[in-house]
C-alpha cells in the first residue's frame, strides 16, 4: 500500500523542521510525501528545499486558505491512502505509517485514526492535552464526537467518491469531512488506540473563545451542508467533551 503524506505550510520556519524529520524518519517504505506551502516570506521554502531529494512533491504558491492547500495535496497524491500532518504537528516516532497500515489492513477499513497529544509550542515533551479518541460508535457524531483531524488517513478512493475538503468553510473543513466520510456515507473506520501525533497548541479554531464560536457556527452548517441534522446538544456536547483531555495526561 503506498501512502501519500501531505504537509501544508505557511511561514513555518520555527516547526517544520521537525515535521519533515518525523516523516522522512518512518521505517514504511512507500511514502510520497508532498508538500504544499502557501508562498511562505520566512525561510520556510529554504528548509524544505534542502530535503528536496528526499521529498516526492513540493509546491509553493499562493492560495486561498489552509483546506484549499490540503485540496491541492490531495490532487497531487497518487497513494492508496492519505494523510495529512500539518506544518506545527510531528509524529511521535518511526512506526507510525507502518502501524497504521498494518491496523487499517486488519480491520479492512477504509480510513483510520488514532490517538494525539496536544504539546506545549516550545516545549514539546510537555502534554497540555491528551486525546484519546477511542472507538467509532455509530451515530457517535450526533453525540459530539469526532476523530482527530491529524491523525485520520482516509482511502484516496474515498476522496474520489466524495469529494475533498469545502472551502467554503474556513476554520471547520476538517470536521466536515470527516462528517460526511464517516457518518454521511458510512466510510469504514478503524481506530488504532495509540498517540501517533504531537500536535502544538494554538490551532486556527482554538486560538481565542472568539475564533471557538465561528467555529461552532460552522460545525452546525457542515451537517446542513450535507442535509443531515444534529442531535439536540451535539454542537454543545462537541467542545464539551475536550474538557477530560486536560485530565487524562
Amino acid at each position: 500500500m503506498r501512502v501519500s503524506i501531505i504537509t501544508i505550510a505557511y511561514n513555518s520556519e520555527e516547526t517544520i523542521t521537525d515535521t519533515i524529520k518525523s516523516v522522512l524518519a518512518q521505517d514504511y517504505d512507500q511514502i510520497e510525501y508532498i508538500v504544499i506551502d502557501g508562498a511562505s516570506r520566512d525561510k520556510t521554502m529554504s528548509i524544505v528545499r534542502s530535503y528536496k531529494d528526499q521529498i516526492s512533491t513540493i509546491i509553493s504558491e499562493p492560495d486561498e486558505g489552509i483546506y484549499d492547500a490540503m485540496n491541492k495535496g490531495v490532487k497531487a497524491a497518487t497513494g492508496d491512502l492519505i494523510g495529512i500532518l500539518n506544518s506545527d504537528d510531528f509524529y511521535v516516532d518511526s512506526k507510525v505509517v507502518s502501524d497504521i497500515v498494518a491496523a487499517l489492513t486488519e480491520q479492512e477499513a477504509e480510513a483510520i485514526y488514532a490517538d494525539l497529544e496536544y504539546v506545549d509550542r516550545t516545549a514539546t515533551n510537555k502534554v497540555i492535552r491528551h486525546w484519546r479518541a477511542g472507538e467509532y460508535e455509530p451515530n457517535a457524531f450526533r453525540k459530539g464526537w469526532m476523530p482527530p483531524h491529524p491523525t485520520f488517513f482516509l482511502s484516496h478512493k474515498a476522496y474520489r467518491e466524495y469529494g475533498c475538503y469545502n472551502t467554503d468553510l474556513r476554520s471547520a473543513a476538517d470536521y466536515e469531512l470527516m462528517l460526511r466520510m464517516i457518518h454521511k456515507h458510512g466510510v469504514k473506520l478503524g481506530y488504532l488506540p495509540r498517540v501517533i501525533t504531537k500536535m502544538r497548541v494554538g490551532g486556527q479554531s482554538n486560538m481565542s473563545v472568539k475564533n471557538r464560536i465561528k467555529a461552532n457556527i460552522e460545525d452546525r452548517l457542515a451537517w446542513k451542508l450535507n442535509g443531515l441534522t444534529p442531535g439536540m446538544f451535539t454542537l454543545i456536547m462537541k467542545p464539551l467533551s475536550k474538557i477530560g483531555q486536560y485530565l487524562k495526561r
